[in-house]
């Protein structure tokens, strides 16, 4: 009846539902010397629980609370700084000659983009000129090769070679 009730606490034990009571059941059981040779793997890890309760940390920890507060005041001023170069240009915003300046600049930018297309479609239109050169010209090399084999088969006829 106790192994079929230890058993039982293993398993809830494993499933992370073990009250308290029940924990200290299976501590008291697994540390005793009565244990049932198949529950024998728990026993290291019920010792080991006890043995790390025993353990203590000694040594001081240093607080250098200077530290801390000189990196408190650095992070106030780095949001003081964020929320000022946000806030603080949406009120004020560009002024008036800022803005004919930027409409300005705007403008020639778009007129020196304007020119260089209309030098582009330019250059393209020639490019398109030398293709149609090109073409013509292929197709007078292929009519002067008939009329070389024209001249071959006249000069046969009349068997002048």
């Amino acid at each position: 009846m106790v192994l079929n009730n230890i058993e039982k606490l293993i398993e809830k034990y494993n499933n992370a539902e073990t009250t308290l009571t029940e924990e200290a059941q299976l501590k008291a059981y697994f540390l005793s010397d009565d244990v049932a040779p198949h529950l024998e793997h728990y026993k290291p890890m019920f010792q080991y629980f006890l043995e790390s309760k025993k353990e203590q940390y000694t040594k001081d920890v240093p607080l250098n609370s200077k530290k801390t507060k000189l990196y408190q005041w650095i992070s106030v001023a780095a949001v003081a700084v964020l929320m000022l170069g946000l806030v603080v240009p949406t009120f004020i915003g560009p002024s008036e000659q800022e803005k004919r300046e930027a409409l300005m600049a705007y403008n020639q930018t778009m007129e020196a983009l304007s020119l260089v297309s209309i030098g582009m479609n330019e250059g393209k239109q020639q490019l398109n000129s030398l293709v149609l050169v090109s073409n013509n010209f292929n197709h007078g090399i292929e009519e002067a090769g008939k009329l070389s084999e024209f001249t071959k088969t006249t000069n046969r006829i009349f068997k002048n070679k």
